[in-house]
């Protein structure tokens, strides 16, 4: 049996089926993935396996049953698989540096290619190392440098620096080009290529050069690695009766967390709540639902909608202990996936305003399945509506009031979102 669960950045959605624990990532730069998160699905892994995966050895031995015939002759309608082994032949016998072939680094990139031939971003192939590290990356805590990446418009984008991170510490906003990493260009690059080598151990530097549309051309950013512990729900309880409640990710502590801080606003009795979605790249589905939940009563919070026509309906929990507080939703261009579940359930039930820039635009759903080596693959097999039956992915989700943040608010430590945002809730108080 899978366990299912869905994250949505990358992101993603990570869908925690009420019988099994879920795992999904979140590739932070260390990245946290692969998003977005909002889908996933996947199998339990076997503790051995997963644990030689983490090990350098995950590349090493050699293929087996090169030559068995395939099951069924499923293929021998319309594809000669010799072929195959043609040029893996061929490659051995011919190939200028032959003795320093991995059989199975051509083997798992035989399949990755395979795989990235369906041409989306989100499906994707992870060899052993990359599939330990992406789970890894749902414990919260790994080495890297602390940021969010994906691809949008077939270029490897910053989808969101987490908080007090190297990556926002030397200036990488959401929305950045990653042209080149450590000066080998990024063009062709998969987000998984990209993290392995963005990734490294602590101290250790990478450079990315990086395109903002305020450059008149490409910068260079030398970055520090360090150990990444992201702690998922902040709060501040405000001097002007305001409670803003920041979620960085929807990871594996957020809803203890949430549930915490939103008992906490209930005690506080704000004159309204902020919440900052802002620069989230995503996480479990489950935790969206909770969270939009503690606002909407009843009634669709998201539709799974697949290609078959077949849609699954997701509805409140009856949580909504928050529902009687006006709050604003802050979104911009890094949030993503759950982040903008919330965001758009909110805003088509009329329960919240949305302030900020349109979002990132990560609706699709993704299962993730643990093969028998510890390698993973992650398939794209729906999308994400809001309860209005809106689109989000490559769409994102629209704000009501648009309000830019740029560079030189950003280097003067101002936050002209969160004003907009403070001011609509004191107007509304004032009425």
């Amino acid at each position: 049996m899978r366990n299912i669960f869905s994250k949505s950045m990358d992101g993603e959605k990570i869908r925690k089926h009420p019988a099994k624990t879920v795992a999904r990532i979140f590739l932070i730069l260390v990245l946290l993935g692969l998003s977005f998160s909002a889908g996933l699905v996947f199998a339990n892994r076997n503790g051995i396996i997963a644990d030689l995966a983490k090990k350098e050895s995950a590349l090493t031995g050699q293929v087996i049953g090169k030559y068995q015939k395939n099951a069924g002759d499923r293929l021998s309608k319309d594809v000669d698989f010799n072929l195959f082994w043609q040029v893996w032949d061929l490659l051995h016998k011919d190939f200028v540096k032959k003795d320093k072939l991995n059989e199975k680094e051509l083997f798992y990139g035989a399949i990755h290619g395979m795989v990235a031939a369906a041409g989306d971003p989100y499906t994707v192939f992870m060899n052993p190392k990359v599939a330990a590290e992406f789970d890894s990356d749902l414990a919260g805590t790994f080495e890297g440098i602390g940021a969010e990446i994906g691809i949008k418009k077939g270029e490897l984008t910053v989808i969101a620096p987490l908080p007090e991170t190297p990556a926002e510490k030397a200036g990488l906003r959401a929305g950045d080009k990653i042209i080149s990493i450590n000066n080998e260009s990024t063009v062709g690059m998969t987000v998984e290529q990209a993290v392995s080598k963005i990734r490294g151990p602590k101290n250790s530097q990478v450079v990315l050069k990086i395109f903002r549309q305020d450059f008149d051309q490409p910068k260079d950013f030398k970055i520090a690695r360090d150990v990444i512990t992201v702690k998922s729900v902040r709060t501040e309880a405000r001097k002007d009766g305001i409670f803003v409640i920041t979620i960085t990710n929807f990871n594996n502590d957020t809803e203890q967390l949430f549930a915490k801080a939103a008992s906490q606003a209930v005690e506080a009795n704000p004159k309204g709540i902020i919440l900052d979605l802002r620069n989230n790249p995503g996480g479990y589905l489950d935790t969206a639902i909770e969270v939009a939940s503690r606002w909407i009563e009843d009634g669709i919070v998201v539709t799974e909608k697949f290609s078959d026509q077949k849609k699954n309906e997701y509805l409140a929990r009856g949580l909504a202990r928050l529902k009687d507080f006006p709050t604003i939703v802050l979104i911009n261009q890094g949030s993503a996936s759950a982040s903008e579940i919330v965001a758009g359930a909110l805003q088509d039930t009329g329960k919240a305003k949305l302030v900020g820039k349109q979002s990132f635009g990560k609706g699709s759903v993704q299962i993730l399945e643990n093969l028998s080596d510890g390698s993973s693959i992650k398939i794209t097999v729906a999308q994400w509506l809001t309860p209005k039956g809106n689109n989000i992915n490559e769409q994102g989700i629209k704000p009501d009031v648009e309000v830019d943040l740029t560079e030189k608010d950003y280097e003067a430590g101002k936050d002209p979102q969160l004003d907009k945002a403070v001011e609509m809730l004191t107007v509304k108080n004032s009425k």
